[in-house]
């Protein structure tokens, strides 16, 4: 009970509570929104708004400067036309005129303020900062006199005046329209920083100015405010994908999904701009151990067993060739953006040649299906008569996909499509943990529930309309290859693990699939007949629930520690992200020991033990203590090969990219590294360009596990 009475925030500076779970616990969160501690979010009107009173530096700068301008030539029309307007209106205007310059140059006063007062401080550290809702009022109640005087130039330049010089009246309708866009902006930033949950609750304090929390009351409001919040992110979902059809499973995909949110967000009080700060700081961070790295992997790089290499070589050529697969199932929309030059005319002239030719009966497409069986041929090099079944039916739990006969690998081969819709993007946020009970394998069987749908969905297409046994009528010697590129490699993989029993020689080449996907025992069982294929820095192999609560704990730890203010550190960090560079002459501001404090797993430690005698690490049966997301730790399918990007030193947009090619085990993905690529490197057309480029090279195989496991070949 008062459990924080005597201790302040860490936006009040020293005496932040440390020995409950430090600056990432979720009582220390707490502890700061119940006693009234400073936190980064910005109070003001009575409630709470999505930003900070540093995030002002910015907008207010950039409206600073178009005032300046606006001020300078209003002043400099006053001047010219003073004394010399012999029109209808020639008294009231230079009236207008004056003072409307007196009023904007009080707006400017009050914003060069605001912006030099924004500038002060840091994240967490408020004090300096503390006038700005003054400010604000100040600059709120400017806006009336302000759309008083954009109403009257309205009537004014409405008005037929005769004499007034031309340039005078279109002066001011300019400045008249500016006025109103000035206004209409404003109105729309309200609304976007607008907080639903902001409103302030204060039900019985204690005497000593904290809640109580074990109180009935205070039990009643947090539960109160966790089912606001689910039903506001439900609702905003909802607006998100308002031209998606609503059923049963899009109703529930959405509550899930809000609940999914509300827990990830309800224990934070940062806003958009102290993450996007702390995600640039973390990329700093994390790009100078990665550079003291470097010299460990060079000593890494003795040259492995021919077999190895061999081994190695023929995973890749035969990765290679079904990532065209994967990527022919996203249809036209990839093959465009791929061939932005030659694409269309390829489609447009393959689309009248598969009117007639293409798989019947074909499901959903709609006017696109030809288009989209063109850009199929031409990406597989495949004919008309090799695709069994095109499926481009698109609803939450329900993906495209097709089933094509492959002679060149004599292989029946079922390619998932990855998302590319939003009922495919809802399809990858129901991110809760289903059981998936395998015979055969012993230990907990849970699996990603929206890819587990998705999957049973085209498990009971393929069996229960008698698809492969079609495909496997005509050619009974091949053997069944599942493939599919990110949420379609999720797909793919659960599938191969239900096809297992019946198709034993089966095997799946998962390209860039979701990081939380299977149980540690899934995982194991799969190593046998998958394949993953991860490229870089890509996000979607390295985020599940767990890992995105260990990157939004490393944003508050280091958000906490650091001693610069927002802005200097958004524009240090966009300089490094366009131009790159040496990391270590960005310096973070952090002290020596919180970066050995960063340097330290959070969740991953407790959830990911390497375990040098096997592929995945030990794992902890529950979650961690502070996690608000319960089940076991998910992984990614079979083994794994990791294309790495040779690091390239000065602007990375204008040198040319090397790779080589590793064997990782799961733990190795098991935090979210940031990157400008970690988005570039999950593209579809960028991951078959290397495979490519690395079947034309030696691949360098560095540093390799050790598990005999790890090297094993896949059969093919």
């Amino acid at each position: 009970r008062n459990v924080c009475a005597g201790r302040r925030c860490p936006g009040g500076g020293a005496g932040a509570l440390r020995g409950d779970g430090g600056a990432s616990s979720p009582l220390w969160s707490r502890c700061c929104r119940v006693t009234g501690g400073e936190m980064p979010a910005l109070v003001a009107f009575g409630r709470r708004w999505s930003l900070a009173g540093d995030d002002l530096v910015f907008p207010g700068a950039f409206e600073l400067l178009l005032r300046v301008v606006w001020w300078i030539g209003i002043l400099v029309l006053y001047l010219t036309y003073r004394g010399q307007l012999d029109c209808k209106h020639g008294r009231i205007l230079p009236s207008y005129i004056l003072v409307l310059i007196v009023l904007l140059a009080a707006i400017i006063i009050i914003l060069f303020v605001i912006v030099c007062v924004s500038m002060q401080g840091t994240i967490t550290n408020l004090r300096p900062r503390r006038h700005i809702p003054v400010l604000i009022y100040v600059r709120t109640a400017l806006y009336i006199p302000e759309l008083g005087w954009a109403i009257m130039g309205a009537v004014l330049i409405n008005d037929e005046t005769q004499g007034c010089p031309a340039t005078l009246i279109t002066t001011i309708s300019i400045a008249v329209i500016a006025s109103w866009i000035f206004l209409l902006f404003t109105v729309i930033a309200v609304l976007v920083v607008f907080d639903p949950l902001g409103k302030p609750k204060r039900p019985g304090l204690l005497p000593g100015g904290g809640w109580d929390l074990e109180s009935s009351e205070s039990g009643q409001l947090l539960y109160t405010a966790r089912s606001l919040a689910a039903r506001v992110w439900e609702y905003r979902l909802k607006l998100l994908c308002c031209c998606i059809a609503r059923d049963a499973d899009t109703q529930t995909a959405f509550t899930h999904i809000g609940q999914l949110f509300s827990t990830f967000f309800m224990d934070t009080d940062l806003v958009a701009g102290d993450i996007a700060a702390g995600l640039s700081l973390l990329h700093l961070e994390q790009d100078t151990v990665e550079q003291s790295r470097e010299l460990d992997d060079e000593a890494c790089l003795d040259p492995q067993p021919a077999a190895a290499a061999e081994e190695m070589d023929g995973d890749l050529e035969t990765a290679a060739h079904y990532m065209r697969f994967a990527a022919a199932v996203y249809g036209w929309p990839l093959y465009i953006f791929s061939h932005p030059l030659t694409g269309l005319c390829k489609l447009n002239c393959g689309c009248w040649c598969c009117r007639s030719q293409a798989p019947d009966p074909p499901e959903g497409g709609g006017d696109c299906l030809e288009c989209n069986f063109s850009s199929m041929l031409q990406t597989t090099g495949l004919q008309h008569r090799d695709f069994i079944h095109v499926s481009l039916h698109n609803k939450i739990y329900e993906i495209p996909f097709f089933v094509a006969l492959d002679h060149k690998m004599e292989a029946v081969v079922v390619a998932v499509r990855g998302t590319l819709s939003l009922e495919d993007a809802l399809t990858d946020l129901c991110a809760n943990c289903e059981t998936l009970n395998i015979r055969g394998v012993t230990g907990e069987c849970v699996a990603h529930t929206g890819i587990l749908q998705a999957a049973t969905y085209i498990y009971k297409k393929l069996m229960n309309d008698g698809i492969l046994s079609q495909a496997f009528a005509v050619v009974p010697e091949y053997r069944l290859v599942v493939t599919g590129h990110s949420l379609g490699a999720g797909a793919a993989s659960i599938l191969a693990i239900l096809l297992h029993s019946s198709f034993p020689q089966l095997r799946c080449y998962a390209f860039s699939p979701p990081g939380g996907l299977l149980s540690e025992a899934l995982a194991e069982f799969s190593r046998g007949f998958i394949l993953s294929i991860v490229l870089g820095k890509d996000l979607i192999p390295r985020l599940s629930l767990r890992n995105a609560q260990d990157l939004k704990n490393k944003i508050l730890r280091i958000v906490a520690h650091c001693n610069r203010p927002k802005y200097q550190i958004l524009l240090r960090g966009c300089w490094y992200e366009v131009c790159g560079g040496n990391p270590n002459r960005f310096p973070t501001g952090l002290e020596e020991e919180h970066r050995a404090q960063l340097a330290q797993p959070l969740l991953a430690e407790q959830s990911l033990r390497v375990d040098r005698s096997g592929s995945h690490g030990s794992i902890s049966d529950s979650s961690p203590p502070h996690s608000p997301f319960k089940g076991p730790p998910l992984f990614l399918p079979g083994r794994i090969i990791h294309i790495v990007e040779e690091r390239r030193d000065g602007c990375p947009y204008f040198s040319q990219a090397k790779y080589h090619a590793v064997w990782r085990d799961a733990s190795t993905f098991s935090s979210i590294l940031i990157s400008p690529k970690m988005i570039t490197d999950h593209m579809p057309d960028l991951l078959l360009k290397v495979l490519q480029q690395l079947c034309r090279e030696t691949p360098s195989i560095l540093c390799p596990s050790h598990s005999p496991a790890a090297t094993d070949p896949l059969p093919v």
